[in-house]
């Protein structure tokens, strides 16, 4: 399958699924909770648990828990009716967290329930748990505890996990947005937090560019310039084995379907492309810098480059490069510097380099719609995604739509580079 750009494809209706990564202590992402909306015609959205999670287990199955969660445990929310149906057993055991929801009846058939999924090898998180919840029968059958830590006190919360909490069932603080959240969770001793506090990394601030990430800087510095020095790239990737290595890798996965012998590294990059080739280094510099960094960190930049060049043909973006904008707005957090600093050393058009820099200060510019709408997307906020859509006059379906295809593509390019 080649991954070159093609444009989105019509169909009557896209699943519409956002994602919200749970991480463990060290900071490895162990699963995602997923969240869904109805179908990509709706302008307005409800906030029906029930309806959306049932109408999103079919989704399921459409899309794959392996590109919605690369490989991870998803965590689907699920209320009363939903457990009495028992239409979780549509989805494969091992891969699913069952969350049930606050206000679910604890009586016999409930318990049961419970007891019948463990059986059958599904796990069991109790959402929003809180001081003296009518759900404390249900503790025995659960895997996860998850708390929400900005409505909870920390006392409270830290009351929680001593009591509840043991090597055969995770405590998890949820909305953990930011480091100061992050390190009052783990004095509280949380074994896993939910929430893109690794994105706002505690330690982030003006220091030298570290050596070894230098060639990898020069490399995107080299394919943001207008003109492409193919001479300059090749010597750069000869200077790092592990590059060279990927390259070649890359040429040789599923994902192009080339059958020609690579010969050198000058043939591998004719055989790329202008093109392809930016892409190319794009992703590997996003996966080399990234390897001490949470997952999702990589994940997210190429699902957030390819949903972003996926809508250009639609949107009016001038002489950007929105391809690289996606992949770069999250570099400050994959290098742990501030994005001022990372953009400075590349030769990106004055318009993305404007808005990395305003994308995290929260000023505007031209490009603000889009980088906007996919930040949006990536979170499920519903009623912005709508509101940014109409903006730049795309259709839901059409966003949703490319949405998925660049996560199937980000899944894609992740698979083919592991090993």
């Amino acid at each position: 399958m080649s991954i070159s750009a093609h444009g989105v494809g019509e169909e009557k209706s896209a699943p519409c699924i956002a994602r919200q990564p749970i991480l463990s202590a060290d900071q490895q992402v162990v699963g995602y909770e997923l969240l869904f909306r109805e179908n990509s015609e709706q302008t307005h959205f409800a906030s029906d648990v029930e309806w959306a999670t049932s109408t999103a287990i079919e989704t399921l199955h459409v899309v794959g828990l392996d590109v919605l969660c690369d490989g991870k445990m998803a965590f689907v929310n699920c209320t009363h009716q939903m457990l009495m149906k028992e239409l979780f057993l549509l989805l494969p055991a091992g891969e699913i967290v069952i969350e049930l929801q606050p206000g679910i009846p604890v009586d016999a058939s409930v318990q049961g329930a419970c007891h019948g999924l463990r059986q059958r090898g599904y796990s069991i998180a109790l959402d929003n748990f809180v001081p003296d919840d009518t759900r404390e029968p249900l503790v025995a059958y659960a895997d996860f505890i998850k708390i929400d830590v900005k409505n909870v006190a920390p006392e409270s919360a830290a009351a929680l996990v001593r009591r509840h909490g043991n090597k055969n069932r995770k405590m998890v603080a949820v909305k953990v947005e930011n480091a100061e959240i992050y390190k009052t969770a783990s004095r509280n001793r949380f074994q896993q937090f939910q929430g893109y506090f690794f994105r706002y990394p505690e330690h982030m601030r003006a220091r030298q560019i570290a050596g070894s990430q230098t060639t990898y800087l020069q490399l995107l510095q080299a394919v943001s310039r207008p003109q492409t020095d193919f001479y300059e790239i090749e010597d750069l990737i000869k200077r790092e084995p592990s590059l060279c290595y990927r390259l070649l890798r890359y040429l040789n996965s599923p994902l192009l379907g080339r059958s020609t012998p690579v010969t050198s590294i000058r043939h591998a990059l004719n055989l790329l492309g202008e093109r392809e080739l930016v892409r190319w280094i794009g992703m590997a510099t996003t996966l080399v810098l990234a390897r001490n960094r949470p997952s999702d960190l990589v994940l997210s930049s190429l699902v957030r480059a390819r949903f972003c060049e996926l809508i250009a043909p639609r949107v009016e973006y001038k002489e950007a490069d929105l391809f690289l904008m996606g992949m770069l707005s999250l570099m400050d957090a994959i290098l742990e510097l501030p994005i001022g600093i990372v953009v400075e050393t590349l030769a990106l058009d004055p318009l993305t380099k404007e808005q990395l820099v305003c994308g995290k200060s929260g000023d505007t510019t031209p490009l603000s719609p889009i980088y906007d709408l996919m930040i949006a997307r990536e979170a499920g906020e519903w009623e912005t995604v709508a509101r940014l859509g109409k903006e730049l006059k795309l259709s839901l379906l059409f966003v949703d739509k490319a949405y998925n295809q660049a996560m199937q593509w980000a899944h894609n390019v992740t698979s083919a580079t592991r090993g």
